[in-house]
């Protein structure tokens, strides 16, 4: 069996502020230090096969903090790059919420029948996110590998993952990790 562990990047001064971070490049800010350690302790220890990252610099900052505790590598991989939210990226939630409460509504509710403006439909996110698991699974069958990913991107690698719909986008980043557990990673549409 093959274990997922999906992690979100250490927080940034946008996951403070409250701001929409999508394909924006934005470092780790200093709060990020104990989550990723809390974080690393608890991989510490634990037989891990590899750990992949977003290229977003707060997931590769994430990722090799991990990889340093566990005296291994990280890999990038372009395909994880996150959901590009058009001219959502650097406003803050409230901001769009205000300026566009329908459509903010239905991004929440409905994610998948809603493009921001200028942005990227999930679907087309969730297609990358397929090739990059297929990639990742056929590599690994069993063991346990990490996955750093910063939201909406984790979200969605965990629905597929899951084969479930999904449901929740606005997640914080702030270090989370959850364990999915795939019988047999196989994939296919959600």
């Amino acid at each position: 069996m093959l274990e997922l562990l999906l992690v979100r990047p250490g927080t940034t001064d946008f996951d403070l502020e409250e701001r929409i971070l999508g394909t924006l490049d934005v470092p780790l800010s200093k709060e990020a230090d104990p989550e990723i350690a809390k974080m690393t302790r608890e991989f510490s220890g634990q037989s891990i096969d590899a750990v992949y990252t977003s290229p977003s610099q707060s997931s590769v900052q994430t990722a090799e903090h991990i990889g340093n505790v566990l005296s291994m590598k990280s890999k990038t991989l372009s395909r994880l790059i996150n959901l590009n939210m058009g001219l959502w990226q650097g406003m803050l939630v409230e901001e769009v919420k205000r300026k566009q409460p329908k459509v903010f509504k239905q991004w929440l509710s409905q994610p998948t029948t809603i493009c921001p403006p200028e942005g990227e439909m999930l679907q087309t996110a969730q297609q990358r996110v397929e090739a990059a698991l297929a990639k990742i699974f056929k590599k690994h069958k069993d063991g346990k590998v990490i996955i750093v990913a910063p939201e909406p991107l984790a979200s969605l690698i965990g629905s597929v993952s899951r084969k479930t719909q999904l449901k929740d986008v606005c997640q914080p980043n702030g270090g989370r990790w959850e364990a999915i557990e795939l019988e047999t990673p196989v994939l296919t549409n959600v």
